[in-house]
């Protein structure tokens, strides 16, 4: 009998924080802590509560734990969005694709595309179904498409790590002291944590619509230069040139001369073969 094919990439995934490694407030820290010291996958609490259809509400049965698989990818994962946590508006600061990349739950197949199937499922058919998590989708009128699902972290997320509602309350005020006493010394009145949570999660979705706009930005311009560069050289220093003499007044290419519109049609050319290989930078 042929032994069974491993359909798992990484049997071991964990949780790495991004480069920039930003400092997190005490309670973030404190939980992270909290959540490595258990069995976040199989605690008690993952066999008491009754999951649920997240758009009916409807109890659904389950036959059996999670699969051990299953349950490395959660204990990754809940590192990931403690990290990414923002006490004010309860939002997880991550997109499921990000969160999959820092916990090794990504794949990127022999033809170059990306999965995040294990992270996205774990999600969708788990932590979902059981309150530990909300998610919300977003329309993105500029691409057309979804943008990335905007994760909450409920207070039964905390309540798996051992942290009470009452806890996390105080985390809340705590911050809010934070905030507030930085709007004072601008001078700006102090506001309540239901506008502290308004005002972070605007600054978040401000924050995604900028990266998103940008990034189509970004792809647009590269696509246009691939399509150049993949001209003959002289053909596409031919056109360059053909923009450049549409781009500028007479005057000005006068001033230019013939050695000068040379040199910016090289600038122009190079600077093309750059983008046309480049990618667009993680968020």
């Amino acid at each position: 009998m042929l032994p069974k094919k491993n359909y798992i990439n990484n049997k071991n995934p964990i949780f790495t924080p991004p480069q920039n490694n930003k400092s997190r407030p005490s309670f973030i820290c404190y939980a992270m802590k909290k959540a490595s010291e258990i069995d976040v996958a199989r605690c008690e609490l993952n066999y008491v509560i009754q999951p649920k259809n997240i758009k009916t509400g409807i109890p659904i049965k389950r036959f059996r734990r999670l699969n051990e698989h299953r349950a490395c990818s959660m204990r990754a994962m809940v590192l990931a969005m403690l990290y990414h946590f923002n006490i004010s508006s309860e939002l997880v600061q991550a997109s499921v694709e990000q969160l999959a990349d820092e916990c090794g739950l990504s794949t990127v197949s022999q033809a170059g595309n990306k999965s995040i199937t294990r992270a996205s499922r774990l999600i969708t058919h788990f932590m979902e179904p059981m309150g530990f998590v909300k998610c919300k989708k977003m329309w993105d009128r500029v691409l057309g498409n979804y943008m990335p699902k905007m994760i909450t972290l409920t207070p039964l997320f905390f309540t798996l790590i051992g942290i009470s509602e009452n806890q996390l309350n105080n985390a809340k005020k705590q911050q809010l002291g934070w905030i507030n006493k930085n709007l004072i010394t601008k001078g700006l009145t102090p506001i309540n944590t239901i506008e502290a949570k308004r005002r972070a999660k605007d600054a978040q979705i401000k924050s995604i619509f900028k990266y998103r706009i940008s990034q189509h930005a970004f792809h647009k311009k590269r696509k246009n230069a691939q399509r150049i560069i993949a001209l003959d050289e002289k053909e596409a220093r031919q056109k360059i040139l053909r923009a450049l003499v549409a781009k500028y007044s007479i005057n000005e290419l006068a001033q230019m001369g013939h050695h000068g519109l040379r040199k910016q049609v090289n600038i122009s050319y190079y600077y093309l073969r750059k983008i046309a290989t480049n990618t667009y930078p993680d968020k």
